[in-house]
């Protein structure tokens, strides 16, 4: 199994505080002969639907000296995962986490804005000091999640 990122307990919490119920921590993948973990997997449950939403979240803190390396592993980690996740559970929706500091200073440029468009990404912004997440992109409605009975 992989180290966790160094921010996994803070997401994991803030997505508690959120109403998600962490469901698997890692969230195990399979891809061929390829033995994955997503960071976590989530459902949050719409009691007057009884139907649900359900996510895996990988958790990225990019602490290194290059945050433009550190994003091509990501974004290759994420599309490798996303496509897996398909095979695997066609209904559950993968988000990349990353905290609100990197976002702001890094993930807001033109390019890396771009780079997260075309490749189709979904972004958790979580607020490290309070533990709570800030922001879904694009914003979580039941275009992006999968509705689960």
């Amino acid at each position: 199994m992989s180290a966790r990122d160094a921010f996994h307990e803070i997401v994991k919490t803030a997505l508690q505080k959120d109403g998600w119920l962490i469901t698997h921590d890692p969230y195990p993948l399979q891809a061929g002969t390829f033995d994955l973990a997503i960071d976590l997997g989530a459902e949050k449950v719409i009691a007057a639907e009884r139907k649900g939403w359900k996510i895996a979240v990988e958790i990225k803190s990019f602490l290194g000296a290059s945050k433009i390396s550190e994003f091509y592993g990501a974004m290759g980690q994420f599309i490798a995962y996303r496509t897996a996740l398909k095979s695997q559970d066609s209904q559950r929706v993968l988000y990349l986490a990353v905290s609100s500091d990197i976002y702001e200073r890094f993930f807001v440029t033109s390019f890396i804005q771009e780079l997260v468009e075309q490749n189709q990404m979904l972004l958790l912004i979580y607020d490290i000091d309070r533990e709570v997440i800030q922001q879904w992109l694009p914003s979580m409605n039941t275009d992006n999640i999968s509705k689960t009975c």
